[in-house]
């Protein structure tokens, strides 16, 4: 599936997206991107085993708080959209 990184979680990966295979769930997506872009990431995307309150997670345009949070299903063919909490006023 692709991944696409957006505002500073781009600065965390080095990248603007990514290719991944092999993952079920948001939970394990996080969990294998957090062992390939390291602990800064992790601190970003994972509180504990959840996905971080710090993370906007987009599965095809739908947000995972939407659909079944970390356990959210995925599929190869899917796209998945990381954004940072932005707070403004």
């Amino acid at each position: 599936m692709k991944v696409l990184f957006f505002a500073t979680i781009r600065d965390l990966t080095g990248g603007k997206e990514t290719q991944v295979s092999g993952v079920s769930t948001v939970r394990d997506l996080l969990e294998v991107l957090s062992v390939r872009y390291g602990p800064a990431f992790r601190r970003k995307a994972l509180e504990g085993t959840e996905p971080s309150p710090e993370l906007i997670v987009l599965v095809n345009g739908h947000h995972i708080a939407h659909l079944r949070g970390g356990d959210t299903p995925l599929s190869e063919g899917d796209q998945v959209s990381l954004f940072p909490v932005i707070g403004g006023g």
